[in-house]
C-alpha cells in the first residue's frame, strides 16, 4: 500500500494537476527512473480508465506502458483491447499493440496491428473493419491504413477491400464513414449497373452541408451508350416555421439513341422548387399579427417526360402522370374570414407545346364563415372565387363565383328528427379577352345567376348489443324551384354546352343543368366492443324530374366489412338505370395477418359516349400486391397490374429480401411501362429490370424492403 502512494505521489509531481494519473496494482516496485506494478493494473487518466496485467512508468520520459490483456473505454462510448499499450502524458500520445475499438452507438468494430492516438486522432495500420460478429462477419473492409477522429466520429479507410464471406466484390483506393448521424460533406452511396438499351449506368451523389440550415446534394450520371447528365437538390430551412428545396436537372442523348428510339428531344431538362412557411404573416409582424396564414410552393417544369424517368435508375418509382402542374397557394385566415391567393400552371407531357393549355393565374378566393341568427336556427355564409384563366394561343377570360347559402333549421320528436330548409344564391361572371370573334358571338361577355330551394330531413339513431354497436343515418333531400338568369356567351352557348360538352367553344363552360330533384342517403355503422370498425355501408340515390320525364340517378353503392381481424372487403359502384349497365366497379379484398400481406382490386368505368375509332369508352384495370415476412430475415414480394381493356400488362414485380443484423439482400425482377415522348406523340417503352440490392450496415440503410444501393441491371432481361 505505500509502494502505491509512492507511485502515485511520484506522478503527481511529473504531471500538472489537470493531467494526474492515478495507478492502483497489487504490488509495485520502482528501479531508478522506472515504476513496475503488477497484479490487476487500474489506470485512470483524464477520461480514460485503462486495466492491464502489468505497467511501468518511465518518471523522465513520462511513458506509460501497458501488458496483457488491456482494456480502455473513454466516455463509455467504446473500448480497445490488446496485448501492449502505451500512453506518453507528456506528449499526450497513446499506442495499442494490437488495437480493437468498438463503437457502441454504429455497433461498428475496428481492429489493427497497431494504433495510434494523439488527441482526437487514432490512426490504425493494416486492419479491418465491420459491423458483423467479429468472430465470423458476414461482410468486412479490409485496409492498409485508417484514421479516426473521436470528436467528429469520422473514419478514413485507405486501400479499401470490401469482402462478402471471404468474396472480394470491390476496392477503393479511399473510403470514407462517419459514424454518427451529424450531416457532413461526402460521398454517398453510388447507384451502378448495366443495360442492352444504356450500357452501362453509373451515378455518384455527392453531398454538401457546410451549414446546419442549407444542404446541397448533386447527383451526375453516365450511361455509356445513351449520354450524360444530372440532377442536383438544394434544401434549406430559412425559419423555425419554414422551409424549402430547390432541383434541376439535365441530360444530353446521343445522337444514335435519339435515332433508334425517334424521340422527340435530344436534351432533357428541368427544375422544381418546394417551400412551405407556416407562418407567413406571423414572420413580418410578429406580435401584432391575429390569425392564420401559410404559403405553399410547388413549381415545375420540364421539357418532356424523360426527364422523370432519367432521375432516378428505378422508373418504378416515378409518377407516369400525363400531366403535372405547379401551384402557389397562400392564404390568410382569421376567425371569422378567410381570404386565399391561388396560382395554378398545368403542362401536359403528350405534346410538344402546352401554348393552348388553359392555366388558373391566379385565382382570388374569398370565405365568410358561418353565421348564425335566431338562436342558431339561421346559417349563412359567403363565398366568392374569382379566377384568370388564360392561355397563350386563343381565348382566355376572368371568370368569378359567387355562392351565398342560407339555412334554417330545427329539430322535432326530441331531436329524433332533424329539418332544414336551404336557399342557395349562385352567380356566375365571365370577362373574355383575346381572339374572342374567331366564332362569333359565342365569346361574348356575360353572366349566370340561378337560386334554388333545398328541404332536408334525416334521423340519427344508435344502438348497443353484449358484442357490437349498430348506428344507422337517414337522410332525404328535395330540391325544388330553381329561376336562372342568363346572358352574352351563357345564353348564346349554353344549350351547345349541354348537348356536347367537348366542344372547344365550351372550355369556359362549367355551369350545370339543375332539375327538381329528390335525393336520399342512408349510412350504417357496425363496431365492436373495443370501437373498432366492422362495417360500414352507404347508399345514395336521386330522382330528377324535369318537363319531359323522370329521371333516376346513378345509385352509389359503398361497402367496407372487416370479414375477420386481418381480411377486409371494399365496394364502390355506380348504376345507371338508363344504360342498364354499371358506370364504375371497384372492388378491392386486402388480408394483413400473420405475416401476409394481400392485396388484389378491379377497377371497370363506362363513359356511355362514343368517339373517334381509336377511342375506347371503358376502363378495366387489375392490380395485386403480395408480401410474405416469414421471420425476421426473410421476406418475399410481388406485383402485377393488367389492363384488362387494352390488353396490355401495366406493370410486374416478384422478389425478396434477406435482413441479418448487419446487412441485406434482396432481389427483384421488374418489368415496367414507362411513358416517353416520340416524334412529338405519348407512347410508351416496355422496360424489363433486374435490381440486386445490396446493404451493409450500418454503412448503408434499408428503408421498406429496399436500400439506397442496388447494383441495378435493366432491360438485361429484355424481351419482346
Amino acid at each position: 500500500m505505500h509502494k502505491i502512494l509512492f507511485l502515485l505521489c511520484l506522478l503527481a509531481l511529473t504531471l500538472t494537476a489537470k493531467e494526474r494519473v492515478e495507478i492502483f496494482a497489487s504490488q509495485t516496485q520502482s528501479e531508478g527512473e522506472w515504476v513496475y506494478a503488477t497484479g490487476g493494473v487500474v489506470v485512470s487518466y483524464k477520461e480514460y480508465l485503462l486495466s492491464a496485467d502489468e505497467a511501468r512508468y518511465n518518471k523522465t520520459t513520462s511513458e506509460l506502458e501497458l501488458f496483457k490483456n488491456i482494456r480502455s473505454s473513454h466516455l463509455g462510448v467504446y473500448k480497445l483491447l490488446g496485448s501492449y499499450a502505451k500512453l506518453n502524458l507528456k506528449d499526450k500520445e497513446r499506442t495499442f499493440r494490437p488495437f480493437f475499438m468498438l463503437e457502441k452507438e454504429s455497433r461498428v468494430w475496428l481492429c489493427g496491428d497497431e494504433g495510434h492516438a494523439k488527441e482526437e486522432d487514432i490512426d490504425v495500420t493494416s486492419g479491418i473493419m465491420s459491423g458483423c460478429n467479429p468472430n465470423d462477419p458476414l461482410w468486412k473492409i479490409e485496409f492498409t491504413s485508417s484514421d479516426y477522429n473521436t470528436d467528429s466520429k469520422w473514419l478514413n479507410l485507405y486501400n479499401a477491400r470490401i469482402y462478402i464471406y471471404d468474396i472480394l466484390v470491390f476496392y477503393t483506393p479511399y473510403f470514407g464513414y462517419s459514424l454518427d448521424t451529424t450531416r457532413r460533406t461526402g460521398l454517398l452511396t453510388p447507384s451502378l449497373g448495366i443495360s442492352d438499351q444504356e450500357g452501362f449506368y453509373y451515378e455518384q451523389p455527392i453531398y454538401i452541408a457546410e451549414q446546419n440550415w442549407w444542404d446541397l446534394e448533386l447527383k451526375p450520371q453516365i450511361r455509356s451508350s445513351r449520354g450524360e447528365g444530372g440532377y442536383s437538390t438544394f434544401r434549406f430551412v430559412d425559419s423555425a416555421h419554414s422551409k424549402g428545396s430547390i432541383t434541376a436537372g439535365y441530360f444530353k442523348e446521343r445522337q444514335k439513341y435519339v435515332d433508334e428510339y425517334a424521340l422527340t428531344n435530344d436534351t432533357h431538362y428541368g427544375y422544381s422548387l418546394s417551400y412551405l412557411n407556416k407562418a407567413l404573416f406571423s414572420s413580418l409582424f410578429q406580435d401584432d399579427f391575429q390569425g392564420q396564414s401559410e404559403l405553399y410552393i410547388d413549381f415545375n417544369n420540364l421539357n418532356d417526360v424523360d426527364y422523370i424517368n432519367l432521375s432516378t435508375n428505378d422508373t418504378t418509382q416515378n409518377a407516369t402522370s400525363q400531366q403535372i402542374y405547379s401551384v402557389v397557394n397562400g392564404f390568410y385566415n382569421s376567425e371569422r374570414n378567410y381570404l386565399g391567393l391561388y396560382f395554378k400552371y398545368y403542362k401536359d407531357l403528350t405534346v410538344d407545346s402546352n401554348e393552348k393549355t388553359l392555366q388558373q393565374l391566379p385565382t382570388l378566393h374569398y370565405h365568410n364563415y358561418l353565421s348564425t341568427l335566431l338562436e342558431d336556427s339561421l346559417l349563412y355564409n359567403i363565398d366568392v372565387k374569382s379566377t384568370n384563366i388564360h392561355r397563350d394561343l386563343g381565348v382566355s377570360a376572368v371568370q368569378t363565383d359567387m355562392n351565398i347559402p342560407i339555412t334554417l333549421r330545427t329539430n322535432l320528436f326530441d331531436e329524433y328528427l332533424n329539418l332544414s330548409y336551404r336557399l342557395e344564391l349562385y352567380g356566375q361572371h365571365t370577362s373574355f379577352r383575346g381572339e374572342t370573334n374567331i366564332l362569333g358571338r359565342e365569346y361574348d361577355n356575360g353572366y349566370f345567376a340561378r337560386s334554388y330551394n333545398v328541404f332536408g330531413a334525416n334521423t340519427q339513431l344508435m344502438r348497443g348489443y353484449e358484442n357490437f354497436s349498430h348506428s344507422i343515418e337517414l337522410g332525404a333531400r328535395y330540391s325544388m324551384g330553381a329561376s336562372e338568369a342568363k346572358s352574352g356567351y351563357y345564353d348564346d352557348i349554353g344549350s351547345i354546352c349541354t348537348a356536347t360538352p367537348t366542344d372547344p367553344r365550351c372550355d369556359f363552360h362549367n355551369i350545370k343543368n339543375l332539375d327538381e330533384s329528390f335525393h336520399v342517403d342512408f349510412l350504417q355503422y357496425f363496431h365492436d366492443v373495443q370501437g373498432d370498425e366492422i362495417l360500414y355501408h352507404r347508399l345514395s340515390q336521386s330522382i330528377v324530374y324535369n318537363d319531359y320525364e323522370s329521371q333516376v340517378g346513378e345509385l352509389e353503392n359503398e361497402l367496407e366489412y372487416a370479414i375477420t381481424k386481418g381480411l377486409r372487403y371494399y365496394s364502390s359502384l355506380f348504376y345507371n338505370y338508363d344504360e342498364q349497365s354499371f358506370s364504375k366497379l371497384f372492388n378491392e379484398i386486402s388480408f394483413r395477418q400473420g405475416g401476409w400481406n394481400l392485396s388484389l382490386s378491379h377497377l371497370y368505368s363506362d363513359t356511355f359516349l362514343s368517339g373517334a375509332s381509336n377511342y375506347t369508352p371503358y376502363t378495366s384495370y387489375f392490380t395485386s400486391s403480395a408480401r410474405y415476412t416469414y421471420n425476421d430475415h426473410y421476406s418475399y414480394h410481388a406485383k402485377f397490374n393488367y389492363d384488362m381493356e387494352n390488353g396490355i400488362k401495366k406493370g410486374a414485380e416478384v422478389g425478396f429480401l434477406y435482413k441479418k443484423r448487419c446487412w441485406d439482400f434482396g432481389l427483384r425482377l421488374v418489368e415496367n411501362n414507362r411513358p416517353i415522348l416520340r416524334n412529338g406523340v405519348s407512347d410508351a417503352v416496355f422496360d424489363r429490370y433486374l435490381y440486386f440490392t445490396i446493404v451493409l450496415k450500418p454503412l448503408m440503410r434499408s428503408n421498406s424492403g429496399s436500400s439506397d444501393f442496388g447494383v441495378r441491371m435493366p432491360d438485361i432481361l429484355k424481351g419482346s
